[in-house]
């Protein structure tokens, strides 16, 4: 039997220490593989939009900008011919604002009041003049955030459900608004 040399202590570490740094090095590499390999899997099943289940879904309808447009600028034509300044707003059955338009010297509160009288007939599917009346039954309907029950917002009906709410502001009196609402109402038949 020979011998073996004897190492010394610091060869011995300086070995071992290079040994496990190649070991951990070897392992990472090949996680590392691994996991590249796999990314595109992920990334691929990742891209892929989620089907909801059959009954998790309804359709609904919605006017179009261009729509919503064409009403908007009814409502400030049959306006203009009365001589008012109104501003008008058209939004979707969800509130949303669709178009806004701020006639040529409607007053600043106009904008605002509009937008809420259009949510105010649309979340109820009722002219807002017929929702005042609501209020004498409810008064705290009134505290309900973004509406405004006065007349001048009308809603848009179809298949008897509401699709969006034009509302208008500025003219002297919530009748007038009101009218001037339907007209837009009455582009959208």
């Amino acid at each position: 039997m020979q011998h073996a040399k004897k190492i010394s202590k610091r060869t011995r570490v300086v070995t071992g220490t290079t040994l496990a740094a190649a070991i951990a090095l070897g392992g990472f590499g090949a996680y590392s593989a691994s996991a590249a390999d796999a990314e595109p899997a992920a990334q691929a099943a990742a891209a892929k939009p989620a089907a909801a289940k059959a009954g998790n879904t309804f359709e609904s309808k919605h006017l179009t900008v261009g729509a919503a447009t064409d009403a908007a600028e009814a409502v400030l034509k049959a306006a203009k011919k009365e001589n008012q300044k109104v501003s008008v707003a058209v939004v979707d059955r969800n509130g949303n604002t669709i178009v806004e338009l701020r006639g040529d010297g409607a007053g600043p509160q106009s904008p605002e009041s509009a937008v809420k009288k259009a949510y105010t007939a649309v979340s109820w599917n009722a002219p807002t003049s017929e929702l005042t009346k609501r209020l004498e039954q409810t008064p705290n309907l009134k505290d309900i955030p973004g509406t405004l029950f006065l007349a001048g917002g009308a809603p848009v009906v179809s298949d008897g459900g509401p699709i969006a709410g034009i509302g208008v502001a500025g003219a002297p009196s919530g009748d007038q608004d009101e009218k001037f609402a339907q007209a837009g109402v009455a582009t959208l038949k």
